[in-house]
């Protein structure tokens, strides 16, 4: 039997003595809670982490295409919140707006989990209105997608209203700049 959830102004549960190292590379969107600042339509939603020199601080490129192929992307940084602290609870900052970044925004981007191997992880964050079920590969198996849903239910969330990401296999290529149409269009409700 599945435990209860978790009230919504209870702490989540995070995943502790994350391996940052593992975690960089590309991550697919397989489904996520819908958001004012990602596209409705948006497809083959991903993101790319790369860490810096400094071994704190990594890169962020968030990428995502509309219904009529035209990619947008964001790009940022994201940091430990408390870097004394094990728990995989990050600060992410993007620059607004993006094609001339003035207006610092930083958000919350906790790891619910992640399995053993870096493959599949449940990211959400500390309000319970935004959570993203992320995977190495375009597709996850209904098995795993079904157990990251309990995870993410326990912790409050409510998973009936999360979308799956449309996929393509292979994914698009990042040969087009999109940048500062995804942060735009968003104020906008598109």
């Amino acid at each position: 039997m599945a435990a209860a959830a978790k009230k919504s102004g209870s702490e989540m549960e995070v995943v502790r003595g994350l391996d940052v190292a593992r975690y960089m590379g590309r991550w697919y969107e397989i489904a996520s809670l819908p958001n004012f600042f990602q596209p409705r339509d948006g497809r083959d939603t991903r993101a790319t982490y790369a860490l810096r020199p400094d071994g704190a601080t990594v890169d962020v490129l968030n990428e995502t295409w509309t219904s009529k192929g035209k990619r947008d992307s964001i790009q940022g940084t994201a940091y430990r919140a408390d870097p004394a602290s094990d728990e995989a609870k990050l600060k992410v900052k993007f620059y607004l707006p993006p094609f001339l970044p003035v207006i610092p925004v930083v958000g919350d981007y906790w790891v619910l989990y992640v399995d053993d191997d870096y493959r599949y992880a449940l990211v959400g964050e500390p309000r319970r209105k935004d959570l993203w079920v992320l995977c190495r590969e375009t597709r996850m198996d209904e098995e795993v997608y079904g157990r990251l849903l309990e995870k993410a239910r326990e912790e409050g969330y409510d998973v009936e209203k999360l979308r799956k990401t449309p996929q393509d296999d292979p994914p698009p290529e990042s040969d087009a700049d999109g940048k500062g149409r995804w942060w735009f269009q968003s104020l906008f409700g598109k």
